[in-house]
């Protein structure tokens, strides 16, 4: 197994991307790969509390939409977050990643670990991701995650920037 890790500063305090992470509305505007949408977030925000996150794919790679959930694990306020995830159907419950057609290097689950450094203006993300096995979905799960994160920066950092205006 092999673990992830994306590092990534944004240009807006920990508190804006604290809450990009865990309000359900903001989710919504950046989870997913370039050109991909979430049209649907549930967040029971405590230890304990699962979650769950949909990703639809564009028309043009047949506008599918997938699940991904997990439970909080440990929750450190504007610090640190520690949940697992894995594929879901639309309410929550765990699908083996084989069963919808995903390839067999695409782990059952995922332990995932985001630091939050606040950097005065700015925020330093560390995105930890365990249980991967080295292959293609490794690749795309990488890919996956810096498009995520360029669109939270781009949408987030964009409504951050016209409250503050």
């Amino acid at each position: 197994m092999q673990e992830v890790v994306i590092t990534r500063v944004f240009d807006f305090p920990v508190e804006v991307v604290w809450k990009a992470w865990t309000d359900p509305s903001l989710v919504m505007q950046w989870w997913g790969p370039e050109h991909y949408t979430s049209p649907r977030c549930e967040i029971d925000f405590r230890e304990g509390g699962k979650y769950l996150f949909s990703m639809r794919a564009p028309d043009s790679h047949g506008g599918q939409e997938s699940f991904s959930a997990g439970v909080y694990k440990k929750i450190v306020p504007l610090e640190r977050l520690e949940f697992s995830q894995y594929m879901a159907d639309q309410e929550g419950n765990y699908i083996d990643p084989a069963q919808i057609g995903l390839p067999a290097d695409f782990p059952a689950n995922v332990d995932m670990v985001i630091e939050f450094f606040a950097r005065g203006e700015q925020t330093e993300l560390k995105i930890t991701e365990y249980g991967w096995t080295p292959g293609e979905m490794l690749k795309y799960a990488i890919m996956g995650m810096n498009q995520s994160l360029d669109k939270l920066a781009e949408n987030i950092g964009a409504m951050y920037r016209s409250k503050e205006s």
